[in-house]
């Protein structure tokens, strides 16, 4: 970030802007508040997820890609059960939002690739949920900035939760979940369940559900990644795979 723009950004963080981002951020809280949901997930993801762990009252999760703690957010449910964790985002609005209204988890605005140093980002606007790392989002992207990225590994081991079991591992960044997963040690982490956004090239253009392949699925490096890693493909929701550790198979 150019100095000018760093003055700027701390100008209006230290003024009025403050407050007025606090009071939107607390309004949104009231809104969800008012509304039980059964699920906050795009597809009702969560409701697999909060299924799979019905008999664990507390757990720690870590979501790379969180983008909203309320709309389409896969650990809404979780949190509100007690669990805690880590949320990842590119983008600094998600991040403060979540810092708001999740305060048990600790929020990191960082971009995670396999490994760390500076990548070229796919740039729409602040607050996309398409701004990604992945070339494949290369020819729409509106501007190419350079970004910092940090392996999740690095993540977890300067976190609170360094020494604590993983239960739930979700990445959701728009093509680049391979590297994300490369970045994390599943031998040591092993989390019981991994759920993954898999964005098929060839119809990225018509991300329908209908034009999905699941030969595409089994063939992919994702796919061979997990199996190599003791890894069982159970579910396939929207763009989102879900797997579950062998170990915890009845």
């Amino acid at each position: 970030m150019k100095f000018e723009e760093k003055i700027k950004q701390k100008y209006l963080y230290s003024s009025g802007f403050g407050l007025i981002k606090n009071l939107y951020f607390y309004i949104q809280k009231l809104k969800s508040n008012l509304h039980i949901k059964k699920s906050h997930s795009s597809g009702a993801q969560d409701i697999i997820i909060n299924h799979f762990f019905k008999n664990k009252k507390k757990g720690i999760y870590i979501d790379v890609g969180c983008y909203h703690p309320y709309i389409e957010n896969n650990t809404k449910l979780l949190y509100d059960r007690g669990w805690s964790g880590i949320n990842i985002d590119l983008d600094f609005h998600s991040i403060d939002f979540f810092n708001f209204v999740r305060k048990r988890d600790e929020n990191i605005n960082i971009a995670i690739s396999d490994k760390e140093g500076e990548q070229d980002l796919y740039f729409f606007h602040n607050r996309s949920a398409i701004n990604s790392l992945s070339e494949i989002r290369k020819n729409d992207a509106k501007e190419i900035k350079k970004i910092k990225t940090k392996t999740l590994n690095s993540i977890i081991e300067n976190s609170k939760f360094n020494n604590e079991k993983i239960n739930l591992l979700l990445i959701d960044v728009e093509g680049h979940e391979m590297e994300v997963l490369k970045s994390v040690n599943l031998k040591k982490y092993f989390p019981e369940m991994v759920v993954l956004e898999f964005l098929e090239r060839d119809i990225l253009d018509n991300l329908e559900f209908y034009n999905q392949n699941i030969d595409q699925i089994i063939n992919s490096e994702i796919f061979q990644y997990m199996k190599k890693n003791n890894y069982h493909f159970i579910n396939w929701l929207g763009y989102d795979l879900f797997f579950v550790h062998n170990s915890v198979r009845e």
